[in-house]
């Protein structure tokens, strides 16, 4: 199968919100501000637990990845909604627009996968703490880690390639601020039912697996908390644990609301504000609330702040 439409428009416009063209530079001063932020913070995330010997444990290891996916997921959509909001052109080629399908699915399913193994590792790490070190050995850890990676582009490729032979029959106009496959689904004409199973299906094993995985490790991890008897120990895994499980609230919530639908039932904004959130608001939030919440990050976040000032001076 050819991974693009012979037939397809040379370029598609996304209307975004141009029935509020007021919401246009407020929207594009959020993210001005909001994109430097997102990169800078998981920058950070990722050279506090690459520097800090005390933070060379399985759980940075896959807090740096997640670091590096959200870098990775916001980069695929923010500059060029930036460059749309502050244009009068607002367009993306055919081609930049099944790029876009390809990276932003990719990174999408893959941070599903990759918030399950963090819960499975905090599992491990909190219920069977004397086999911690052996089950989240170096190599199981990157057996991991590349196993998600490969499954998300997996499912990008094979959905956005599938998405990219729908018949368009003329229409190059998407409501949305980019290409996605729910909205090109429902953009397309003719037979697209099977299109609408097939994704539904395959977001079950995506989204709802995961999550079943999560919500099962969870239940074991607040029975054995609760079961402790230092105080310390429980505050210690509830930070840790609390931060992860906002992290996974912010995500598959949109997540789920978004994919877990039929593509026609889905309503003219939902997709826009769905795509911001866990596109743009997740990735920026996640190194604050991971900061904020874990007292080993925040002490080697200020090591490293004392460190770059004291070598200044």
């Amino acid at each position: 199968m050819a991974l693009i439409n012979k037939s397809h428009p040379e370029e598609f416009i996304l209307l975004g919100f141009a029935d509020r063209p007021w919401l246009e530079l407020p929207l594009f001063i959020i993210l001005l501000i909001t994109y430097p932020t997102a990169m800078m913070g998981n920058i950070a995330i990722i050279l506090v637990s690459k520097l800090d010997p005390h933070l060379h444990s399985p759980m940075y290891f896959f807090l740096t990845n997640l670091s590096f996916l959200d870098m990775c997921y916001t980069t695929s959509i923010v500059p060029q909604m930036l460059f749309n909001l502050g244009s009068a052109k607002k367009t993306i080629s055919y081609m930049g627009c099944a790029i876009q399908l390809y990276f932003f699915h990719t990174m999408g399913a893959t941070e599903c996968l990759l918030l399950a193994i963090m819960s499975f590792d905090r599992y491990v790490a909190i219920c069977k703490p004397l086999h911690y070190t052996l089950v989240m050995n170096q190599n199981i850890r990157i057996l991991l880690v590349s196993t998600v990676w490969l499954c998300g582009m997996i499912y990008a490729v094979s959905e956005a390639t599938v998405t990219l032979q729908l018949p368009l029959c003329g229409l190059n106009t998407l409501d949305h601020l980019l290409c996605e496959i729910p909205v090109l689904i429902k953009n397309a004409c003719g037979e697209k039912g099977t299109n609408e199973l097939t994704l539904s299906v395959v977001c079950i094993f995506m989204l709802a697996v995961p999550l079943c995985l999560i919500i099962a490790s969870y239940i074991c991890i607040g029975h054995a908390v609760f079961k402790m008897k230092s105080s310390e120990g429980r505050k210690k895994s509830f930070g840790t644990c609390s931060s992860h499980l906002i992290v996974i609230f912010l995500f598959y919530g949109p997540g789920i609301s978004m994919y877990l639908q039929p593509p026609s039932s889905i309503s003219r904004d939902q997709p826009k504000f769905m795509a911001l959130f866990y596109g743009v608001v997740t990735p920026t939030l996640n190194p604050f609330i991971y900061t904020l919440r874990n007292k080993d990050v925040k002490g080697a976040l200020g090591k490293l702040v004392r460190s770059i000032f004291t070598s200044k001076w």
